[in-house]
């Protein structure tokens, strides 16, 4: 029998896509929440908040609105759970996350045999996987050429896709749904908390899923939010779905939703965590007091500052993200991305490379929204880039950065 010592995680700054940098203040509820049990009242009493906070969040109606246990694939994977084999779907891909999607829609929507045929990547029939080109977003037109031509029953697109860093058009999207009759499904991991939206006001859709640990700024494997349409769940309890953890009425129970109304308490047992609750209704607090339009406001003011000392060192940034940069490294260190990646990381620095071709470098901001942790990200990249024998011109790099601090701090 061996016992291992006991493990240390040194602290890191998270500069990657997600998870982000955890706020201080939800750490301090995870760790001082008492030892109750999951069905004490004030845990309950905690989920009924959180589920009325997070409608605000989302800026929704939605009775059908709440949090499912995990991260962000729980989310999405509940959200995909009303596709059925034979169901029709266009899927928008521009990415590594949304073809990640667009692999679990596959996989919903395979017959037995499409599915036993090749059970891992399922050439489901009725799912027509729309390509856009990494570093390009999905434009409106885009979706309402293919709607129109294949008229499906379910519709599903990214808004950011981290993969590339590329925001695709949600309005555009909303639009050609209503237009052409197809349910909107969208994968929201990345903007819910970022961007100033209200879900309402796309009512081409009608699911979405979000996760924890990127725009709420809580921990991973708390809550991840989701939100359904009334159309939705009626589509749902008339098909049925074929997943018991992740049904979306049944979980809907589980935080007092029923019969699409709120009662006062639930009643489908899922044994949960008093720990997860108060981090998410912590998380949850710190957005409604800092504002989302706020919050928008904020990253994308940061993201400016990080985006022009990045090209003050010669990369070339190819994303529109508020919350993470995507880029191509100086001709002179082409090719290098990954060894400049594992570089930065091996010095607690947490950037990440893109996940799929071409190779890019992806520098993130996740709640880092101070001219320190700005300057902290800038220095650390750039003296990362010395180390591999690049030439940093750092007088260029604290100009950009003093002109764009320095012009906010005097309209100040």
């Amino acid at each position: 029998m061996t016992i291992h010592p006991q493990l240390t995680i040194p602290e890191t700054i998270a500069a990657g896509p997600g998870p982000g940098n955890t706020d201080a203040r939800v750490m301090a509820r995870f760790a001082s929440a008492g030892m109750a049990d999951h069905m004490h009242p004030d845990v309950l009493r905690g989920m009924v908040e959180c589920k009325q906070m997070l409608r605000d969040v989302m800026g929704t109606r939605n009775v059908h609105t709440f949090g499912v246990a995990g991260t962000g694939w729980s989310g999405l994977d509940m959200m995909f759970s009303a596709v059925m084999p034979g169901d029709t779907v266009v899927m928008f891909v521009n990415g590594t996350f949304s073809g990640i999607d667009g692999l679990t829609v596959r996989m919903k929507a395979a017959t037995a045999e499409e599915l036993a045929a090749n059970a891992l990547d399922p050439q489901a029939a009725s799912v027509t996987i729309v390509n856009v080109p990494h570093g390009q977003s999905v434009t409106g037109d885009i979706v309402d050429a293919a709607l129109a031509q294949h008229k499906p029953k379910w519709a599903a697109m990214a808004h950011w896709e981290t993969g590339s860093g590329r925001i695709n058009d949600i309005r555009g999207f909303s639009d050609a749904c209503e237009k052409h009759g197809a349910m909107g499904l969208v994968d929201a991991v990345s903007s819910l908390g970022v961007e100033d939206f209200r879900i309402d006001d796309f009512p081409g859709v009608h699911g979405w899923a979000s996760c924890p640990q990127k725009g709420i700024c809580c921990l991973p494997l708390t809550y991840a939010p989701v939100s359904f349409t009334d159309h939705y769940i009626e589509t749902l309890k008339s098909t049925g779905t074929r997943t018991f953890v992740h049904h979306p009425i049944l979980e809907a129970r589980h935080w007092g939703i029923v019969g699409g109304e709120d009662v006062e308490k639930g009643t489908y047992h899922r044994t949960h965590s008093a720990y997860a609750v108060a981090a998410f209704h912590e998380a949850l607090r710190i957005t409604l007091q800092q504002t989302v339009a706020q919050r928008a406001k904020d990253y994308a003011f940061h993201e400016g500052a990080l985006r022009d000392a990045l090209t003050a060192m010669g990369c070339d940034v190819t994303s529109n993200m508020t919350s993470l940069i995507v880029l191509d490294l100086p001709k002179s260190m082409a090719g290098r991305e990954m060894e400049l990646v594992q570089h930065c990381r091996a010095q607690n620095f947490g950037i990440w490379p893109t996940l799929s071709e071409p190779v890019q470098v992806r520098i993130g901001i996740l709640n880092l929204l101070n001219q320190t942790a700005i300057s902290d990200i800038v220095t650390r990249f750039a003296q990362a880039m010395r180390d591999l024998g690049a030439t940093v011109d750092q007088t260029a790099v604290d100009a950009a950065l003093g002109r764009h601090y320095g012009q906010a701090i005097a309209a100040e």
